[in-house]
């Protein structure tokens, strides 16, 4: 297959009515997203002035991940994920409202943040796994891997317009604003969910959630690549991620001297980056033939252009430099995340997802909390500069000590979704 007719080929899963409303509604819900990542950011640096705050912020919102994870597939198997998702979306909604409450009337404190963050962290952690395989519900199995780039991909738009319209909006409206559009944006998701009809395997449950949870658990001992793929996601989000949803206000004030508007453009960069990589780069990545050599060399050049990016204090050289990080890391997570599910059995999905998630963006925590405090102890630059090292030398090992998985064709035989049922 040309290249062309390759990326063609990435956008069939739009000719699926019910896939196309829930991609509407989210392409809404992601923006109002990012707006209010963008100003919580900002929000706990002008509170705080620590790099320290940043990271314990982020590790908030992503340690429920790591504690809640692998019961979240376990329900998302078990339940409606329909009807968790409308649940999920509504509580985020209502956080998001609180936040701009407090803002609003300038009671908003550091605890505050904590707070909201951690119970939103509490939220995604059971939608993510659920939204992950809703996709393949309303997709089907064979269009999964594609669908699940679209839904990454509106993820990068957004990840271009939200920060663009914070900037704006944080400097003429102020920060509260943008807190009160995301509880808005909320609504345009939940109408999605109420409008779509999904197709959702569940098998009567006869034992309990412990249970399940160890069928997946060695499941996954079974696999090797599965345990690859998990792997290669914990190698990105536990080195680059940080910097990115992290570092960058200290990077801003710091190292740039900028502003909210400089915090802006460099997320903005990254998600330009990132539209790239999830359009172009991701869907070559998943039809080449060696795709674990492939994801290994993706997340070398992710390493090399963050020690570029420590290097540097002159902002076009930052904005290039967290544009090609940023091709790199939805090419190897939008791959990895796709392949589990079709190397998964059917009834079986959201509890891999689930542990894929608890071990790969559950480290985010960890690694968050420890990127904060090595900035303030080493200086940011430093800090980033040691995430590139370590990634790239995580990614050269891995390959070193892993051949099979150099060697291993994704799109080969063994990995369709039949065969993986049979296995069980």
């Amino acid at each position: 297959m040309s290249i062309v007719s390759t990326l063609r080929e990435s956008f069939s899963p739009l000719k699926i009515r019910n896939f196309r409303i829930y991609l509407g509604g989210q392409a809404v819900s992601l923006i109002g997203t990012w707006l209010q990542m963008t100003a919580q950011s900002w929000i706990v640096w002008e509170l705080s002035h620590s790099a320290t705050a940043l990271g314990v912020t982020t590790m908030l919102g992503t340690l429920p991940t790591l504690l809640l994870g692998p019961w979240a597939g376990v329900w998302a198997d078990r339940l409606d994920r329909r009807k968790l998702l409308i649940v999920s979306q509504t509580g985020a909604m209502l956080l998001a409202f609180s936040l701009a409450l407090l803002t609003q009337t300038g009671l908003v404190q550091l605890w505050h943040v904590y707070l909201l963050a951690a119970l939103l962290g509490i939220i995604t952690a059971i939608d993510i796994p659920t939204q992950q395989t809703f996709l393949g519900d309303l997709s089907g199995i064979a269009e999964v891997r594609k669908a699940i780039n679209l839904n990454i991909t509106m993820l990068q738009v957004s990840r271009i317009l939200g920060p663009a319209l914070a900037g704006l909006i944080i400097a003429t409206l102020g920060v509260s604003i943008a807190f009160w559009l995301n509880g808005l944006s909320f609504v345009a998701v939940i109408i999605s969910l109420w409008l779509v009809t999904s197709n959702q395997v569940r098998k009567p449950r006869n034992s309990n959630f412990l249970t399940e949870f160890k069928e997946g658990v060695s499941y996954v001992i079974t696999q090797p690549r599965l345990q690859d793929m998990i792997i290669l996601a914990i190698l990105v989000t536990f080195f680059a991620f940080p910097v990115i949803m992290s570092l960058l206000p200290a990077v801003v004030g710091q190292v740039l001297k900028g502003d909210a508007a400089t915090l802006s453009w460099l997320m903005m960069s990254s998600g330009a980056g990132a539209l790239v990589g999830t359009m172009f780069v991701a869907p070559l990545t998943q039809a080449t033939r060696r795709t674990g050599l492939v994801l290994g060399g993706i997340i070398g050049w992710i390493g090399l252009w963050l020690i570029l990016f420590s290097e540097t204090s002159w902002l076009p050289i930052s904005l290039l430099s967290l544009f090609f990080v940023s091709i790199g890391i939805p090419a190897v997570l939008t791959t990895t995340m796709g392949l589990v599910q079709v190397l998964a059995p059917l009834d079986m999905r959201a509890r891999l997802m689930s542990l894929f998630f608890t071990l790969s963006f559950g480290m985010q925590p960890i690694a968050s909390l420890l990127a904060g405090y090595s900035a303030d102890t080493w200086t940011t630059p430093v800090a980033i500069r040691v995430n590139g090292l370590l990634l790239l030398l995580g990614a050269i090992l891995f390959l070193a000590v892993r051949p099979a998985l150099r060697r291993w064709e994704a799109n080969a035989p063994q990995v369709a979704p039949v065969a993986a049922v049979d296995a069980v």
